[in-house]
């Protein structure tokens, strides 16, 4: 098996799901008592967080770089950044590194279009409903982005920042994720891209009829699919 390398820490709380989801993948490919081989560099969100607001993606770039870096040197065979809004410095980390970095959003694509799925939903954090990274990417799969209103988008952004990223977890932020899928759908989404890998500690499939496509499920599955080709 090839050796994952995953930057985390953006937040903890959702690369704990990165861990688990990897060695379980593992153990449901491989069987027995395999579990993943990688390496987890995790840096503190707090500065991320910082650089974010100030719109500092300069820095941003040198931290995660310095991060795949160490990844590199530590044996990895691939990167992970796990986490979505920072795929926005996802061509400069892998820019500094001599091993591929698995786009969140190409595996999220071809998640998408195996579901015949051309129109979804898109949540996260504003930067990434907002700007055009993550639109332009999915875009060029030919999958076309709706994103929430105004006011939804105020209100996600600073539920993922205020309290899912810091593990608070409560019904009334749920059953306003759900109404704002739910009106996405009447707009024309086949599906909504929960595009924070902290939302789906908040709501899963299990709580809507629409089609969630759960970006730290899709990644993590990826990661194991390219971690075992060729070596088996």
């Amino acid at each position: 098996m090839k050796t994952i390398g995953v930057i985390g820490g953006m937040s903890w709380e959702s690369t704990a799901v990165y861990y688990r989801l990897l060695n379980q993948y593992t153990r449901n490919s491989c069987g027995g008592h395999h579990s993943a081989k990688l390496v987890l560099f995790s840096v503190d969100f707090a500065e991320i967080e910082a650089l974010q607001r100030a719109g500092d993606w300069t820095q941003t770039v040198i931290i995660l770089r310095q991060a795949a870096q160490a990844l590199e040197a530590a044996g990895a065979d691939m990167v992970l950044i796990a986490t979505n809004t920072m795929h926005k410095v996802a061509d400069e980390v892998q820019a500094g590194i001599g091993v591929p970095l698995l786009h969140i959003i190409d595996a999220l694509a071809e998640a998408i279009r195996s579901n015949n799925h051309g129109t979804v939903g898109l949540l996260g954090t504003r930067f990434t409903m907002e700007q055009d990274f993550y639109r332009q990417r999915l875009e060029q799969h030919g999958i076309t982005v709706l994103t929430p209103p105004s006011a939804a988008r105020q209100f996600i952004h600073a539920c993922i920042f205020d309290e899912l990223c810091q593990g608070k977890f409560n019904v009334a932020a749920k059953q306003r994720f759900l109404a704002v899928c739910e009106e996405l759908a009447e707009r024309g989404a086949e599906g909504v891209i929960l595009g924070c890998t902290e939302i789906g500690l908040l709501l899963n499939q299990n709580d809507t009829l629409i089609k969630l496509y759960d970006t730290t499920e899709i990644h993590a599955a990826a990661a194991i699919k390219a971690a075992l080709q060729d070596t088996r």
